[in-house]
């Protein structure tokens, strides 16, 4: 494959930074006001959504007017004539087998069986938007950014190993202001201790080697990363999952890329091998 059209990669992540960071700074500044106006709470949720929208937005930008970029990316949503079955296997089931896992893993060290329940309530609130809807739209917006531009403007410079570590790195950098929105999925985290807000940082590295792996797999397939993002959140949230588990399920999630990547060095460190 040609990356010769994904050449804005300085531009698109300080643009994909910049613009949500600004939002959900102010996003979470509102979210602290106490206020019995709701107002202040739909003005609060409203900016976090536009804060996430805008990486698609910019991808999209960038598509414009360019019509071989426009046509690939098109091409990439139902491309699934060639693509194995275990890669679509795989992006339906790790998620949830990993957390499944993770639980049982835990019982091992005192933690509760009730960790197998269907939970009551989420562990976090949106706003004004319900926490389904946000569990599925999140990854939604999220993977149309990355894979449709994101990933391959910095697969065009580097290989495949070196892609995921940056993009992983950025990502982590990335969400560090929803911290600052009250009552968000990543506030809690940091009410609930360091360790938890340190695994949500290091988890990501393997998720997106796994993610990234899938996706070249496939003929860079978008739908897949989708899927396998949406289902990382939802079954995160459907069981009365120990936030410990969470710990266990990155230390599963980093073994099963290393044996990936022990498996298939070529696919990850040859800068031309897709």
């Amino acid at each position: 494959m040609n990356f010769k059209m994904y050449h804005q990669a300085t531009l698109f992540y300080v643009l994909s930074t910049a613009i949500p960071w600004l939002l959900w700074f102010i996003a979470g500044y509102i979210s602290h006001i106490e206020s019995s106006n709701n107002l202040w709470h739909l003005s609060a949720s409203i900016i976090a959504f536009i804060g996430l929208l805008a990486p698609v937005g910019i991808a999209l930008f960038f598509a414009k007017g360019n019509q071989a970029l426009l046509s690939d990316i098109k091409r990439r949503f139902f491309n699934f004539q060639g693509v194995k079955s275990t890669y679509i296997i795989l992006t339906f089931v790790l998620m949830p087998l990993s957390i499944l896992l993770a639980q049982g893993i835990s019982l091992l060290f005192g933690y509760s069986i009730e960790q197998f329940q269907l939970a009551k309530s989420f562990s976090f609130t949106s706003g004004v938007f319900p926490v389904w809807f946000m569990l599925f739209i999140a990854p939604l917006l999220e993977e149309l950014a990355w894979h449709s531009y994101g990933t391959d403007c910095l697969r065009a410079r580097f290989n495949l190993f070196k892609t995921s570590i940056l993009f992983a790195l950025f990502w982590g950098v990335w969400h560090v202001p929803l911290a600052g929105i009250k009552n968000y999925y990543h506030s809690n985290l940091v009410e609930d201790g360091w360790l938890y807000s340190l695994n949500f940082l290091v988890s990501l590295l393997p998720f997106v080697i796994i993610m990234n792996w899938i996706y070249y797999k496939a003929n860079r397939n978008i739908i897949l990363p989708i899927i396998f993002h949406i289902a990382a959140g939802y079954f995160n949230e459907v069981f009365a999952t120990h936030p410990m588990s969470k710990v266990f399920q990155t230390c599963l999630l980093f073994a099963f890329a290393i044996y990936i990547i022990y498996n298939d060095k070529n696919f990850f460190f040859n800068h031309k091998t897709i």
